[in-house]
């Protein structure tokens, strides 16, 4: 992250990473927005959504990974990650190949 960026909470990255998933197809379908909404609380949401707005997905990833570099997950934490990863791209019932991409560079991030 750049210095003058706050460091996230993992709820917030979680909704963050959830946000870049369903983009990754270049549509953020309401179902998508809707599971992620689930996920968290709209103030989280929102802020989030904010910030991933005004990023390209070159900042989102960096963003991401300096992001994981300073919070300690455990395995089991990033197993669920790595779940609600999948429930997002699986959402519109076809994981495309940009969605599968992602989530291969997701995976060399978080393990």
């Amino acid at each position: 992250m750049k210095p003058e960026q706050e460091q996230w909470n993992k709820l917030e990255l979680k909704t963050y990473i959830l946000l870049l998933c369903a983009k990754a197809d270049q549509v953020e379908a309401e179902e998508e927005l809707t599971l992620i909404k689930s996920k968290t609380s709209s103030k989280t949401f929102n802020k989030m959504y904010k910030e991933f707005c005004k990023d390209d997905e070159n900042e989102s990833l960096e963003k991401t990974q300096d992001a994981i570099a300073y919070l300690d997950y455990s395995n089991q934490e990033l197993a669920t990650l790595k779940m609600e990863i999948q429930q997002v791209f699986s959402t519109d019932s076809n994981v495309n190949m940009k969605e599968r991409n992602l989530g291969w560079v997701l995976d060399n991030i978080l393990y």
